[in-house]
């Protein structure tokens, strides 16, 4: 199976705001971002579209038009809790600093690990997979799930996952056949 993860456009929320699972609009930028990544995808042919259920990722995949969408709630982005729409530095750095250091297994207040996350991410994979062995598709989410996936095909650490650039507008590539998966791109 051919995985296209696809990340959401650009958003209408100022920078340095903790957003995680807030379901924030797409930008001013969108249709020209949405063209961007149509020529990306030109001449794939996809046999299941998937989307994380908030509006960046459902506007982007019906504006993309790659087939009957599907949303999953699994492919949301990592829940921040009371974090959820504070900018950063109005969190207290003491609790901040002690969260960052161990994200992997400690959550926000009220919101979730990014083990969490990546359990269900690895759950949705893995459906998917047994479905549709060898065949394109396409994913549109966040870059908290494709960061996730990513750890997965790898077989990496989650702690400094965050290391990781993954774009807005993005398409990163995992192919998952036989025994081990392999990345074809990031960030193209």
């Amino acid at each position: 199976m051919n995985l296209h993860l696809i990340r959401h456009t650009s958003l209408d929320i100022p920078s340095g705001v903790c957003y995680g699972q807030s379901d924030v609009d797409v930008s001013a930028n969108f249709a020209v971002e949405c063209s961007a990544l149509s020529a990306k995808l030109d001449g794939i042919q996809f046999d299941a579209v998937y989307a994380s259920p908030l509006q960046r990722c459902t506007k982007l995949a019906q504006a993309l038009n790659l087939g009957q969408v599907q949303e999953d709630a699994r492919l949301k982005e990592l829940h921040f809790g009371d974090w959820e729409m504070q900018p950063w530095d109005s969190i207290p750095r003491d609790i901040f600093d002690v969260w960052a250091h161990d994200y992997a297994h400690l959550s926000p207040p009220n919101g979730e690990s990014f083990t969490q996350l990546y359990h269900r991410t690895k759950t949705f994979t893995e459906e998917v997979s047994s479905r549709l062995h060898g065949k394109n598709v396409a994913v549109v989410t966040h870059g908290g799930v494709i960061r996730a996936m990513l750890a997965d095909a790898l077989n990496i650490p989650l702690k400094g996952l965050f290391r990781l650039v993954i774009d807005h507008a993005s398409v990163t590539q995992i192919t998952l056949s036989d025994s081990v998966p392999r990345i074809q791109f990031v960030n193209r």
